[in-house]
C-alpha cells in the first residue's frame, strides 16, 4: 500500500515505523528537515520536506497514485486542508486526519465529501480520555481494551504473591472458576513474551493479558491478585482538554477535583462542569495537596502536556499518600523508565492514537488494532466475511486454521455472545475474531487470512 504521512512528530514517526516494517511504500512529509533525516536514517522510507497542505509538496510525495493520506501534523487546519487538496486534485481514496479542536468535531456535516472530505477523524484527546476512563473502572488493571463495542474486554494485570493462581498451571484456572469462561492470551515475564499453554505456571510479577466477557473481568482479576477497592475520590492535575473531558465523563459517579494553574481556564471549567471541584494552583505545590487531603485520594491523574511536571507531581502525590497514580507521558522513552515504581501506570497518548490509526490502515476486515505493552505485541479484532469457499477461516475449527507463528485466537464474539476460543471452536460468517500476535512481522499474514476470495463476489 502506498501511504503518505504528513507530520514527522511522535505520532507520524511511530506510525511510519510500524508501517515500514510491514512492506508498505511510505513517504513522510514535514517542514523539519532534521526530523526527516533522522527518520530516513532509521527506516526504509521516502521523505519530503515542505508544507503538507501544498499541492506541489503532495505531488512530490507521490499523491498522484497514493492509496492513503494520513495527516497528523500539529495543526488541525493543515490536516484538514491537506485532505481537501488530496481529494480534489489527486482523488486519494482514503484520507485520515488528526483533529484536536472540539469546536470542529462537534459540527455535524463538516467532515464529508461535500464539505471537508475526511474519511476518518482521529481525536487523540478523546482516545486517551476513553482509555483512562476504562482504567478507572477497573482498579488494578494496567491496560483495558474493548472489543465488539465492549462486549468482551482484554485486561492486563500484574500477578502478585498470594494470588490464588500464582504458582499454579493455567489449566487450573478452569478448576478455580468452572462457571467463568476466560482465556489467557499472553504473558510477559521479565519483558519477554511467553505463549501461554495449559502447563504454563504463572509467576509473581508476570504481566498477564486475559480476555473475557465484560461481566466476568473482575472475577478473573481476583484469581491473579487481591482486588483493589473501587475508586471514589479522583484528583486530576491539569484542566486541559483531556482533564476536562475525563472529569465530564466521570463526575456523576466519582468525587472529582481538578487542579489547574491558569485562572481563566479555572473559571471556564467551573462554568462548564457540574459537580467537579476546580482548584487554582500547581499540582506540585505540597501545601495545596496536603490542604486538599491528597492522602484520601484513591487515584491521582497527572494529565498536563509537560512530562516533567506530570512525573514530579505524581511522585509528590504518591509520597503524600495517594493510593494510585497515573501519568501521561508524551516522550515514549520515559514510559518504560517510570512505570511500575512509584508511578503505577504511565500512559502514552502516541501509542493509544497509533492503535486507532492502524485499524484504518490495515488490509482485510480489521476492525481494531491495539498495542500491548507499549508496542511489544498487538491485539487485533477482525471480522470473518464470506463463506467456506471464499474464506480461509469460515467453517474451520481453530486448530485447522494455519495461524502464523506466535499468533493465537483468544475469543470470538458472535452476535451478543462471547465465546472463549478452544481448538474445536468453529468460526462462522460475521464472527468478530480476537487475535494476539507477539511477533508483529506476521501482521500481513493475519490480514491475508481474513481476505475474502473473489469467488465470494
Amino acid at each position: 500500500m502506498k501511504i503518505i504521512i504528513l507530520g514527522a512528530g511522535q505520532v507520524g514517526g511511530s506510525l511510519a515505523e510500524h508501517l515500514a516494517s510491514e512492506a508498505n511504500d511510505i513517504t513522510v512529509v514535514d517542514t523539519d528537515g532534521e526530523r526527516l533525516r533522522d527518520l530516513g536514517d532509521r527506516l526504509d522510507i521516502r521523505t519530503v520536506q515542505g508544507r503538507g497542505s501544498l499541492p506541489t509538496v503532495l505531488r512530490q510525495a507521490g499523491a498522484d497514485d497514493a492509496d492513503m493520506l494520513v495527516a497528523v501534523t500539529n495543526s488541525d487546519e493543515t490536516n484538514m486542508v491537506a485532505c481537501q487538496v488530496a481529494h480534489t486534485l489527486f482523488h486519494t481514496p482514503t484520507k485520515i486526519a488528526r483533529v484536536r479542536e472540539a469546536a470542529y468535531l462537534t459540527r455535524a456535516g463538516l467532515f464529508d465529501n461535500d464539505a471537508i472530505p475526511v474519511d476518518v477523524l482521529i481525536s487523540p484527546e478523546q482516545v486517551v480520555t476513553n482509555y483512562i476512563k476504562r482504567l478507572i473502572e477497573h482498579p488494578g488493571a494496567l491496560q483495558v481494551i474493548d472489543f465488539a463495542e465492549g462486549k468482551a474486554q482484554l485486561v492486563a494485570i500484574k500477578a502478585y504473591y498470594g494470588g490464588p493462581l500464582v504458582g499454579h498451571q493455567l489449566r487450573q484456572l478452569r478448576e478455580h472458576m468452572p462457571n467463568v469462561e476466560t482465556r489467557v492470551a499472553a504473558i510477559f515475564r521479565r519483558d519477554r513474551p511467553i505463549l501461554p499453554k495449559g502447563d504454563t505456571v504463572i509467576e509473581a510479577d508476570d504481566e498477564v493479558f486475559f480476555i473475557a466477557a465484560k461481566a466476568n473481568i473482575r472475577a478473573v482479576m481476583s484469581e491473579m491478585r487481591r482486588l483493589d477497592e473501587s475508586y471514589k475520590r479522583v484528583v486530576i492535575a491539569g484542566g486541559g482538554q483531556i482533564g476536562e473531558r475525563l472529569a465530564e465523563a466521570i463526575e456523576s459517579r466519582y468525587q472529582v477535583k481538578i487542579i489547574e494553574m491558569n485562572p481563566a481556564r479555572c473559571r471556564y471549567l467551573s462554568d462548564n462542569l457540574d459537580s467537579t471541584v476546580v482548584l487554582q494552583g500547581s499540582a506540585s505545590d505540597r501545601d495545596l495537596l496536603m490542604e486538599e487531603n491528597i492522602a484520601d485520594a484513591d487515584i491521582f491523574l497527572a494529565l498536563t502536556n509537560d512530562d516533567e511536571a506530570n512525573i514530579m507531581s505524581s511522585l509528590l502525590a504518591k509520597r503524600l499518600g495517594a493510593k494510585k497514580v497515573m501519568t501521561i507521558i508524551n516522550n515514549p522513552a520515559y514510559v518504560d523508565l517510570i512505570q511500575g515504581g512509584d508511578i503505577d501506570i504511565a500512559i502514552s497518548p502516541q501509542l493509544a492514537t497509533i492503535g486507532t490509526l492502524l485499524a484504518h490502515v490495515r488490509r482485510g476486515d480489521i476492525v481494531s488494532v491495539h498495542s500491548l505493552r507499549r508496542g511489544a505485541a498487538e491485539a487485533i479484532e477482525a471480522i470473518a466475511h464470506g463463506d467456506a469457499k471464499s474464506s480461509k477461516v469460515i467453517g474451520r475449527t481453530i486448530e485447522d486454521i494455519g495461524l502464523p507463528p506466535g499468533t493465537t485466537i483468544g475469543a470470538i464474539i458472535r452476535d451478543e455472545e462471547v465465546i472463549i476460543a478452544h481448538d474445536d471452536t468453529v468460526i462462522m460468517a460475521g464472527d468478530h475474531v480476537i487475535l494476539f500476535l507477539v511477533d508483529k512481522k506476521h501482521i500481513r499474514d493475519v490480514e491475508k487470512l481474513f481476505h475474502v476470495g473473489l469467488s465470494f463476489f
